[in-house]
């Protein structure tokens, strides 16, 4: 299943530019988009405002911003290497809480046991601040961890 902007069905619905609001660290974010390009920003206000955007707003709000030349992002006024087992950490804990949204789990889990890929994704994770592997394996590996604990409950 190719996950894009615009596609009907689970297919559209689990992409980072739906609106699917969640808390993260005890911040509002109205869309993973806005969380991921909320990345590039040191400034914790900023931040924070570009955390409530969605879809084409929250992507645009992020151009431009040249991350790339340090390697540096940013959460909560603390500078993270693109990197490092801290960033990897940071976008788990942010997709757990994705998850937490039922709307967000049920499109999930919808997905059955397809396999979910990007392909209008990147690759590099110099390039981007989530790669296409970083994507879809989190989605498949939250989807494995909900599926796992709805046949024990």
């Amino acid at each position: 299943m190719d996950i894009k902007s615009g596609k009907k069905g689970a297919a559209g619905g689990l992409s980072n530019f739906r609106p699917r609001p969640f808390v993260y660290d005890g911040v509002e974010c109205a869309s993973m988009e806005g969380f991921l390009q909320s990345l590039k920003f040191e400034n914790i206000e900023m931040q924070r405002h570009i955390c409530t955007l969605v879809g084409f707003a929250a992507k645009k709000a992020g151009k431009g911003k040249n991350w790339q030349r340090t390697q540096t992002l940013w959460w909560n006024g603390q500078p993270i290497k693109r990197d490092s087992q801290a960033y990897q950490d940071l976008l788990d804990e942010a997709y757990v809480a994705l998850f937490r949204n039922k709307k967000a789990r049920a499109c999930l889990l919808s997905t059955g046991d397809a396999n979910l890929t990007h392909s209008i994704g990147w690759h590099k994770i110099n390039d981007t601040v989530l790669t296409r592997n970083e994507f879809c394996s989190r989605l498949m590996n939250i989807r494995a961890i909900l599926r796992e604990r709805e046949f024990i409950e």
